[in-house]
């Protein structure tokens, strides 16, 4: 089994407080928790207010369908973040 860790930075810079960027960031777990069967947390800058750091995880027996499921959580997220994903690392075990 193996295991695969997607870190995204993600600037949000049309938020203006830890409620509003947490409302975004809740947006975007529920729908990808609805589209792709993965696990998602915010790993750093929890009091920044336009600046974030996810971790999302997921496992497979194929290292190639884990890189298709996160190459489209990246596409998903870039279509409907008011904001730009700044580094993005994928991490395998």
């Amino acid at each position: 089994m193996i295991i695969g860790l997607l870190t995204l930075e993600i600037y949000i810079p049309y938020s203006h407080s830890l409620k509003e960027k947490r409302k975004t960031l809740n947006k975007i777990k529920d729908r990808l928790k609805k589209k792709f069967n993965i696990a998602f947390a915010e790993l750093e800058y929890l009091n920044k207010w336009q600046r974030s750091k996810i971790g999302l995880v997921t496992l497979n027996t194929q290292k190639s369908m884990i890189e298709k499921v996160f190459q489209k959580i990246i596409r998903e997220i870039e279509e409907n973040i008011e904001g730009e994903i700044l580094q993005k690392d994928i991490y395998y075990f």
